[in-house]
């Protein structure tokens, strides 16, 4: 399966699907598509001082953007950065350590009313003076997504100080202290809508909400710490730039992802591999879909490759689909466009 280029009717292919447009063959882009993999992007790696370093650094993050739209022509190019930009923004600390992946100083319940916005766009300028130039720089047929964190997925990181498995800190942290842990949620919703409006200003077409740790909670938890902060977020968002188009990613939602676009409001549903084709299909009914390969049948090659290309064809092919894989959790490494969340990107 090959990317295809162009517009159609003047718009973006992936833009346009996104939008609700059927099209066959599907247009297709990789998360994690500026992985290390690429030599080009070792090399650039190298001249950063650290992977922060290579996300706030304009020059440097284009070229890592751009690098895998040179060598395969995908039909969207994801703006590299990590989701943790948004609380070091905040003035939280944040390092990545080797072989260990991201780590903050875990948050009390008092720093977390004592959190100062103020400064929040002037520290990620150098991320939307990325966009801008990915803009500029990428073919005019390429649609550029921006992206953030969900709330519930920055604050495991703000609240444990690291990643896990589970979440089980985040998790105790909420049932024991909800009111607080609202007040967090509410106020990550609030900046990351706001930095998403900047990146859509600087030229993003479309912007993803990555919630990678959905997954781990129960439904209730589900609907009040992952819809419900989302809905606020796109709220927002919409208020400000009402033609927005916006994707969410609740990755392992499993029967959960039923009702989640519309509970919260996103146009379009990213989708893991993990999610069974019958049901994608009755989510596509209601608008488009992206998803999802398992990222082993591309390791593998062959017929297993073939196999799954196809089966999805099949089932999504006929509906709003932007062909897509997302690789393996690998939290905390520099794979791609989004890093800490398992590199949603």
């Amino acid at each position: 399966m090959s990317a295809n280029g162009g517009k159609i009717g003047g718009e973006r292919k992936v833009l346009s699907v996104l939008k609700g447009q059927k099209l066959y063959p599907p247009p297709i882009w990789m998360m994690r598509q500026a992985g290390r993999y690429l030599p080009e992007y070792r090399a650039t790696r190298a001249q950063a001082k650290g992977f922060l370093d290579l996300c706030y650094t304009p020059d440097l993050a284009v070229e890592v953007t751009l690098q895998p739209i040179r060598r395969f022509g995908f039909d969207a190019a994801i703006l590299f950065s990590d989701i943790l930009v948004v609380p070091h923004a905040l003035g939280r600390d944040l390092s990545f350590e080797e072989n260990r992946g991201p780590v903050m100083t875990p948050m009390t319940a008092g720093e977390i009313d004592a959190i100062d916005p103020g400064g929040f766009h002037e520290h990620l300028e150098p991320v939307y003076e990325t966009v801008r130039r990915l803009r500029a720089e990428l073919p005019s047929e390429t649609t550029l997504l921006g992206f953030c964190g969900a709330p519930w997925t920055v604050a495991t990181y703000m609240i444990a100080g690291h990643g896990s498995s589970d979440q089980a800190a985040t998790r105790l942290f909420g049932y024991r202290q909800p009111q607080v842990f609202r007040r967090l949620l509410d106020l990550l919703a609030d900046v990351s809508a706001d930095y998403l409006v900047r990146q859509i200003d600087a030229g993003a077409d479309a912007v993803q909400i990555f919630d990678s740790w959905a997954g781990v909670l129960d439904e209730a938890s589900f609907a009040a710490w992952c819809v419900a902060p989302v809905k606020r977020l796109v709220d927002r968002v919409r208020v400000q730039r009402p033609e927005a188009v916006i994707i969410g990613f609740p990755r392992g939602a499993g029967t959960l992802y039923e009702g989640y676009r519309e509970k919260t409001g996103v146009d379009a549903l990213g989708l893991d591999w993990s999610v069974p084709l019958g049901q994608a299909s009755m989510l596509q009914r209601v608008g488009a879909v992206q998803g999802n390969l398992d990222p082993q049948r591309l390791v593998a090659g062959g017929s297993a490759l073939e196999d799954g290309i196809d089966a999805i064809l099949a089932g999504l092919g006929q509906g709003p689909l932007v062909f897509n894989l997302r690789t393996r959790h690998n939290a905390g490494r520099s794979l791609g466009a989004c890093g800490a969340d398992g590199r949603a990107g």
